[in-house]
């Protein structure tokens, strides 16, 4: 459901209810590029990452907007995409919502496509697993264990990792599953490991995504 106080584009802020979420479409209207994420988390790393690389944020440079999930995709294509205001799109996703994303962007009006490679001529790029597991992967398990115990969270996560679910699980899963253990600790780690990554270390999805804004 959308609404808009005026029911038009002017030169006005104007807030805008996209699922839920806020939206100022006259700013993103004016935007060079629109990346469409699924959470707050994906969109705190992707905008570190665009301001390292040069790139502008916000005015006529890149926006970034958070969906509330990958489920919300089409109707954030309906206003944003080509039957909208006609915003130059890309996109992240995880790997379990690409079939999801896919389905939405043919029926937004974006194009058909049934493969990975046919939504990142779209701009739509995907994660394996998801945007924390690849930054965790880029950074490595050591230097993720450096920034937490930079964060003062190191003895926590020695707790966590020997809780009897934990056990059997590689490095890699028991960091990403501590990042979602505590509110507002996902979207500061997804900052912090994207700050701390070499640039030829930067997940290809985002790399791409970046590249293609």
């Amino acid at each position: 459901m959308v609404g808009t106080r005026s029911g038009r584009l002017d030169d006005r802020t104007d807030a805008t209810d996209v699922a839920g979420m806020s939206i100022d479409l006259a700013a993103v209207a004016n935007a060079h590029k629109v990346v469409l994420v699924e959470g707050e988390s994906d969109k705190a790393a992707v905008e570190v990452l665009a301001v390292r690389r040069g790139q502008v944020l916000g005015g006529a440079g890149l926006h970034v907007v958070a969906m509330g999930g990958a489920t919300s995709i089409g109707h954030f294509l309906a206003v944003l995409g080509p039957r909208g205001i006609g915003a130059r799109l890309g996109g992240l996703c995880d790997a379990g919502q690409a079939g999801y994303v896919r389905q939405a962007l043919a029926q937004g009006g974006l194009g058909t496509t049934t493969s990975c490679a046919g939504m990142e001529a779209l701009g739509f790029y995907v994660c394996i697993t998801d945007l924390e597991d690849e930054l965790i992967r880029a950074a490595g398990t050591a230097a993720a264990e450096q920034i937490i115990q930079q964060q003062g969270e190191l003895r926590s996560f020695r707790i966590f990792q020997q809780q009897p679910a934990q056990r059997q699980r590689s490095m890699t899963e028991q960091l990403h599953r501590f990042l979602g253990t505590r509110s507002g600790r996902k979207g500061r780690y997804a900052q912090l490991l994207a700050a701390a990554l070499d640039p030829a270390q930067i997940p290809r999805p985002l790399d791409r995504v970046l590249a293609h804004a």
